[in-house]
């Protein structure tokens, strides 16, 4: 499975190691605290083992602390095109203003098309959460769609789509089914 570990501008960026009690902790609470959506611990679970190396991590250089962690997968959409999704991305706020989130965003962005050729990028964020419009935005995604009611706190949200390739501007019923053989291990 293939792993990130450099260090740059003062901060270390490295893979989630799935068998650190100590590293899952510090992922949990970090959301924990600073999400205003509560996610289950089954969550983290089910995409730290479903896409281990799509769980990026954010420490100071020297420091085995957690400030950053961003959380990815990778599927296929509706057996036509791969899409990544970000489904958390989070800061600690003392660290924030540094562009740290940008940086993890465009490291899972990189690793989603050089590892498994996605066609598209997708998330979801609060309508009210006007930084992280403006990180997504900043980066190319493009607002798709406004789900009501769409958080447990019954904030509004906004669908955002980074395309990579034509086919995720391609209507569904004009693509070809996926080759099997083409798309790693993903299917």
């Amino acid at each position: 499975m293939p792993k990130v570990d450099y260090t740059e501008d003062g901060f270390r960026y490295h893979s989630l190691d799935i068998e650190n009690k100590v590293q899952f902790e510090a992922v949990s609470d970090l959301i924990a605290d600073h999400l205003s959506e509560p996610y289950s611990i089954y969550v983290y679970w089910y995409f730290f083992h479903q896409w281990p190396q799509y769980c990026f991590l954010l420490s100071p250089e020297g420091s085995e602390s957690i400030i950053g962690v961003i959380i990815t997968k990778v599927e296929p959409h509706r057996e036509v095109r791969m899409r990544g999704y970000i489904g958390m991305l989070v800061i600690d706020p003392t660290f924030r203003g540094k562009g740290l989130a940008k940086k993890l965003v465009q490291l899972s962005m990189r690793r989603m098309v050089e590892w498994d050729n996605v066609d598209e990028i997708m998330l979801e964020t609060e309508v009210s959460n006007g930084a992280a419009l403006h990180l997504y935005e900043s980066l190319g995604f493009m607002r798709t769609k406004r789900m009501y009611r769409y958080y447990l706190n019954t904030q509004d949200a906004y669908r955002l789509i980074f395309p990579v390739s034509a086919k995720s501007a391609t209507r569904v019923a004009f693509l070809p089914f996926l080759n099997p053989e083409t798309t790693h291990e993903v299917l």
